[in-house]
């Protein structure tokens, strides 16, 4: 599957951009979509439930998107908090092309990068994120997501929190309780439309 958004260089040219407006918020982004990534054609209902649900962001900070796809987190986040440090991270080139194309349409400043990369970045720096937004890619595989959550979640500051939110028929529930066998504080904050909104703490 050449074109699966898992994939780290899907084709795609740039004629298959589109346009999408979407007031969130409120505020108004106007982005560019394709069908390299996740949600090609509007903004999905998970992550819509999650930036409706999740509380206000704080002003400053280091925040993480984690699984950008095509930057609805991420950007609406920089305008919520245009002084905070914000990281986007995806496994798909056409996400992070995307995501840099939709933050410089909608005027906000993100750090863009492969997941990996900006995983060995972030671990080497000493970074911690005060804040992670994340519609996580619940479809890789049970170990694969745990792996990546483990690895992200202990970048979180003493302080900082993450919002999750995964289907309830995918798995939700089991989530939760495998993050409080990890010794997290993991708890739903929300149910919308078949999906949980999971709050994780230290």
């Amino acid at each position: 599957m050449t074109k699966h958004y898992f994939s780290n260089s899907p084709v795609a040219t740039a004629d298959e951009l589109r346009p999408l407006a979407m007031d969130v918020r409120g505020v108004h982004l106007d982005m560019v979509v394709s069908d390299a990534v996740f949600s090609s054609h509007k903004l999905d209902l998970g992550t819509k439930a999650l930036l409706l649900e999740a509380p206000e962001p704080p002003e400053t900070g280091t925040f993480l998107d984690l699984g950008c796809g095509w930057g609805p987190i991420s950007i609406t986040l920089g305008k919520l908090s245009p002084q905070a440090n914000i990281w986007a991270v995806d496994i798909n080139q056409r996400a992070l092309d995307l995501t840099r194309k939709n933050a410089k349409r909608n005027h906000v400043k993100l750090f863009v990068e492969f997941a990996d990369k900006a995983l060995e970045r972030a671990t080497n720096e000493g970074v911690k994120f005060d804040l992670i937004w994340s519609n996580p890619p619940i479809r890789i595989g049970k170990l694969a997501l745990q792996e990546m959550l483990t690895n992200w979640l202990s970048l979180l500051s003493d302080t900082g929190e993450a919002w999750l939110v995964v289907a309830r028929n995918l798995g939700a529930d089991s989530l939760i309780k495998w993050l409080g066998e990890q010794g997290w504080q993991a708890e739903k904050a929300h149910s919308k439309k078949g999906y949980r909104i999971i709050r994780v703490r230290r």
